[in-house]
């Protein structure tokens, strides 16, 4: 007769049972990921390769001319991004004039909008609940969508008629920033051709050997006209750059 202690001794051989040795397991391969600097930190890294190559002042004349790229670059980017949202915020007022002037609710329009323009679909659906919900209207993605929404809400106004205006005010900055944009775009390619100059002087003195680098790298004096000139280049942008981008009313 079998008693309960065979099974209990069983039971207790294979908890004690001893585990695979670790050098039987197959360790996961260990991946390195090159750490990335932030963006901010990354524009001095040709003054700091410079440096040692170059010496001091063309490190500085580095650093002002990779602080001017930036810049510009930056510039171009944000009148880009603000004349995108521009449209798409005409986009959104006019689906949602459409759907509210065929009889559609404002929550309904709200979500059509959002429909049609998928990058503002989650600032939309926030404000459709908080529509649905009569809570407080707030985005800052779609500033004239809320400011003409809860002027109609406050004052009883029409919101069609609300955000029509909106939308007439929008597609005439759209309008008028594009237009100055067109009108900008030859004086700000003399700006960079006149910049871009100074540095394809340099290049075809190196072609013709009359070696300027070594001037302006070696010698004392020569390194205080290598930053000089890279500050005035600096300059030059930054004072080009507020001119072609100084706006006006339309």
């Amino acid at each position: 007769m079998i008693s309960a202690w065979s099974f209990l001794c069983a039971g207790t051989g294979i908890l004690c049972w001893p585990a695979t040795p670790n050098r039987l397991i197959p360790t996961p391969r260990r991946r390195f990921h090159l750490p990335v600097p932030p963006r901010q930190a990354r524009w001095p890294a040709p003054a700091i390769v410079a440096l040692p190559l170059a010496g001091i002042g063309a490190a500085a004349a580095t650093a002002l001319l990779t602080l001017a790229v930036g810049q510009e670059w930056r510039s171009r980017k944000e009148t880009t991004e603000t004349l995108t949202r521009a449209e798409r915020t005409a986009t959104v007022l006019r689906t949602m004039v459409s759907e509210l002037r065929a009889g559609a609710h404002p929550v309904t329009a709200a979500e059509a909008a959002a429909d049609a323009v998928p990058e503002l679909a989650g600032e939309l659906h926030n404000l459709a609940t908080a529509a649905r919900l009569d809570g407080t209207l707030e985005s800052p993605a779609l500033p004239a969508v809320v400011q003409s929404w809860n002027l109609a809400r406050c004052h009883g106004l029409p919101i069609a008629d609300a955000l029509e205006a909106a939308r007439r005010d929008v597609d005439a900055e759209v309008a008028f920033a594009r237009r100055l944009r067109a009108k900008m775009a030859g004086p700000r390619m003399s700006a960079i051709v006149l910049t871009v100059l100074p540095v394809g002087c340099l290049a075809m003195g190196q072609l013709i050997g009359a070696n300027p680098l070594a001037v302006l790298t070696e010698t004392l004096i020569g390194q205080a006209f290598l930053v000089t000139g890279a500050a005035l280049l600096w300059a030059g942008t930054a004072w080009s750059r507020a001119l072609t981008s100084r706006r006006s009313a339309p």
